[in-house]
């Protein structure tokens, strides 16, 4: 029997994770009415932007602006990356500055090499370099450890290997942290099985998973996640990004949609404080802004409501799924 929380935070990190690989530039008011349309649905963490060097990270280059830009609403945390604690110093100095910030390590260490071109020792350094920069400004601070189950260089990620990182963290004073699937190619049993034991080892953490669909799996992740202690989880709206240090053949990583992680959750009778047909209403919105096709089931076939509305109407056969 599965043992799932009455309530979890859905955190959407579309216009950050999302649009750092999506191929093209996105006009800096683009991203600020995508943002805006994030918050009227009501994410309580919106994931914004990155402070990086615009080298590394070209389509993220206008972040002061896109801060500066959007219409903050009371309630939500406004969140950006930092690879280092550079970008952490950008970030808190900057004309409007994020309300949290996001360290990154990539648990791999030929992925970390190639996605922040550091060792394991260097990335933990600064990430807790940003930690520290970040609270002496006031701002919160949550980590995140990707490809913490497996990735594509190095396969599968030890759990001691993990679990070292978070106790580096959790020593230093961080108290929020993420595992994320980078790839999507994790499997429930393991997810389970990592998320039981850091819950088991740090009870006082507040931890989170970010999902990616890559073999299908992320909705059984996301319960294999929840019963392990996981309390927060990341998607993005349309189910758009992905990883920016993978070879150009592998295949889309994106996200797993916000609003098939918010259906999943509704359904189950677990709290997110998100209406469902507003979230779906947002991802369509932001798909004509960006010129996409959401990728999100849900968003294609609508919700059990908008199923039973064009079933009463007898408008031919109802779209099955």
């Amino acid at each position: 029997m599965l043992n799932l929380p009455k309530k979890v935070k859905v955190v959407d990190v579309a216009a950050r994770d999302g649009l750092q690989s999506f191929g093209r530039w996105v006009d800096t008011e683009v991203k600020i009415a995508m943002v805006d349309r994030l918050s009227e649905v009501g994410f309580p963490v919106i994931e914004v932007t990155a402070f990086a060097h615009p080298r590394a990270v070209p389509t993220l280059q206008d972040a002061e602006l896109v801060m500066a830009g959007i219409r903050r609403r009371p309630g939500t945390v406004y969140r950006a990356l930092v690879p280092n604690a550079r970008g952490a110093e950008r970030a808190v100095k900057s004309e409007a500055p994020p309300d949290q910030i996001l360290g990154l390590i990539v648990a791999s260490d030929t992925y970390l090499a190639k996605n922040q071109n550091m060792s394991t020792e260097q990335a933990v350094q600064e990430a807790i370099a940003a930690f520290r920069i970040a609270s002496a400004a006031g701002l919160s601070f949550v980590m995140a450890i990707a490809g913490a189950f497996w990735d594509m260089y190095d396969g599968l990620t030890s759990q001691s290997k993990v679990m070292g990182l978070v106790g580096r963290f959790h020593d230093a004073g961080i108290r929020s942290l993420y595992l994320a699937g980078s790839l999507g190619m994790e499997d429930p049993v393991h997810v389970n099985q990592l998320f039981t034991a850091v819950k088991t080892e740090w009870p006082d953490l507040e931890l989170g998973f970010h999902v990616h669909n890559m073999a299908g799996l992320a909705t059984a992740n996301i319960l294999a996640a929840l019963d392990g202690g996981a309390s927060f989880l990341e998607g993005a709206i349309c189910g758009i990004g992905g990883g920016i240090a993978l070879p150009g053949s592998v295949r889309s990583t994106g996200n797993l949609s916000s609003e098939d992680i918010v259906y999943l959750l509704n359904q189950s009778g677990i709290d997110t404080g998100i209406d469902l047909e507003e979230v779906i209403a947002a991802s369509r919105d932001i798909a004509r802004l960006l010129n996409i096709e959401p990728v999100g089931h849900v968003a294609h076939c609508g919700s059990r409501s908008e199923l039973m509305q064009t079933a009463a109407a007898g408008k031919g056969r109802a779209e099955v799924c």
